[in-house]
């Protein structure tokens, strides 16, 4: 097909390129990750004696019970529910971070550990229709995940969401390794994350690389099978990305008491929501964050954290009008997140345990245009999100959860400063969105779960309404959920 971009322009025949060559790239490269990771850690294993094996061990179980390093700021500190199934990151997300080095040193008993995790949904939207909620529908600089589904982001009927492929062991004493491949349907394979974990840096450092989910808030470093409801909160998609903030780089934290610091150098999605480029150098995308876990009673426990970061490259190009209009400029994000957990000292398997979590975010994007038809004129995001919500086991292997979030609650101006001359009619300030959720969870085992869930979405208008941000719709979906896991490992948190 002929380039639509001017001869000069840098995209020029970028696209037509681009098509040809990231099939090949993305099959390269998963071959590639799967090899660097398989093939040394198999060696590493069948160098070490068993002598090595169980000195190794020894250190990893004494590791796993040395205090604040190990235990303070993981998932088993936060204690969830006693049927032990989904309430965990296998990611070793940023709160758990240190423990995944008494984790995965299990892996010396079998190097790699592998896990597979299938997550099946049943969807159907029975009255109105989802879409994105208005003031949220930026324009994308490339072709990315598609919301226009009937019950957005599923398909009506049954579907296989992602069956999940994790790898984790000890590569050395210095370092131990994670890896999760993850099959989209039946059909796209997606590398969700592949970083390593240093396992002896002093003072409470450590450090991990590779491609990762950031630490910031609570929600964005655990995967789908984790969560308590089907869909992931508005507030992590819309402001973050369709998978949370996922990103290539590096991260170091650093453990003292009941705190954890954490910074982030990330090299920024080229088409996400808060970083999107055309060829500047990266990283383009840092990240700060504090969480606190202090020590209560045995039968509580509790997690505060603060989160921040800022983009420094937000560029994008569209043709309209047969003509060339650039954007550039800088993103920035705060929030706030925090979680209670309470498990009675006698208790069968999750019953009468409750948990209360919530998060808030905050985002801004501004932009100016440098293109032919309205140079000067500036284009800007000011947006927040949140959720709350509550699960409590009503009998044993049994939990009850409800969930309300929303979008745009503390601001939603999505608007160009432009006019209606050069065919930038200014957007007006947006309402507010809203989305209801129930759920009912059961566990048969610790390794499987089936879920029930009912939304409710209240919508502002998007696009179509640009004069008017107030036009509202809604939309009722219900979903049916299981996900198994095997084989099904004890010591996993």
């Amino acid at each position: 097909m002929p380039c639509p971009h001017p001869p000069s322009s840098p995209l020029c025949c970028r696209q037509q390129r681009t098509h040809r060559v990231l099939p090949l790239l993305t099959r390269l490269l998963l071959s590639a990750t799967v090899t660097t990771l398989l093939v040394p850690l198999a060696a590493t294993a069948t160098e070490r004696g068993d002598e090595h094996r169980a000195e190794h061990s020894a250190g990893a179980l004494a590791e796993q019970h040395s205090g604040h390093h190990s235990g303070q700021h993981s998932e088993h500190h936060h204690s969830e529910h006693d049927a032990g199934g989904d309430g965990h990151s296998s990611s070793g997300h940023s709160s758990s971070g240190h423990s995944s080095s008494g984790e995965l040193a299990s892996g010396a008993r079998f190097n790699p550990e592998v896990t597979v995790i299938f997550d099946g949904v049943y969807a159907t939207e029975f009255s109105g229709h989802s879409r994105t909620p208005g003031g949220f529908d930026l324009p994308r600089r490339t072709a990315g995940h598609s919301h226009s589904s009937h019950a957005h982001g599923f398909t009506e009927g049954f579907q296989l969401r992602e069956t999940e492929f994790v790898f984790q062991a000890t590569v050395d004493p210095f370092f131990d390794a994670f890896a999760m491949l993850v099959v989209e349907d039946t059909g796209r394979i997606d590398l969700e994350e592949a970083y390593f974990t240093t396992r002896q840096l002093p003072a409470g450092l450590q450090l991990k690389g590779g491609r990762l989910l950031s630490g910031i808030g609570y929600i964005n470093g655990r995967h789908a099978h984790s969560w308590e409801f089907v869909d992931r909160p508005w507030v992590n998609e819309y402001l973050f990305g369709h998978h949370g903030l996922q990103e290539i780089g590096v991260q170091l934290t650093w453990d003292i008491g009941d705190l954890q610091f954490g910074a982030e150098a990330l090299q920024g999605d080229q088409d996400g929501p808060l970083t999107r480029y055309s060829g500047a150098t990266g990283p383009h995308l840092a990240t700060l964050f504090a969480q606190w876990a202090p020590s209560l009673e045995a039968q509580h426990s509790a997690h505060f954290g603060l989160s921040g970061g800022y983009g420094r490259s937000w560029e994008a190009a569209h043709a309209e009008r047969e003509a060339q209009r650039w954007e550039s400029g800088t993103s920035w994000f705060a929030g706030v997140d925090a979680r209670y957990h309470y498990q009675p000292t006698a208790t069968a398997r999750g019953h009468r345990t409750i948990t209360l979590q919530g998060e808030w975010f905050y985002r801004d994007i501004t932009a100016d245009y440098l293109g032919t038809q309205a140079t000067g004129a500036t284009e800007s995001w000011q947006q927040d999100g949140l959720y709350v919500q509550a699960v409590y086991g009503i009998a044993p292997r049994w939990r009850a959860a409800v969930r309300a979030e929303a979008l745009g609650l503390v601001a939603n101006q999505a608007w160009h400063s432009g006019n209606a001359d050069n065919g930038f009619a200014a957007f007006a300030d947006h309402d507010a969105s809203y989305r209801y959720a129930l759920a009912l969870t059961h566990q048969p085992s610790d390794a499987s779960s089936i879920r029930s869930q009912l939304n409710y979405a209240d919508l502002t208008a998007g696009k179509e309404s640009i004069h008017d941000g107030s036009h509202h719709s809604d939309a009722w979906q219900f979903f049916i959920q299981y996900s198994m896991k095997w084989p099904h490992h004890p010591h996993e948190h």
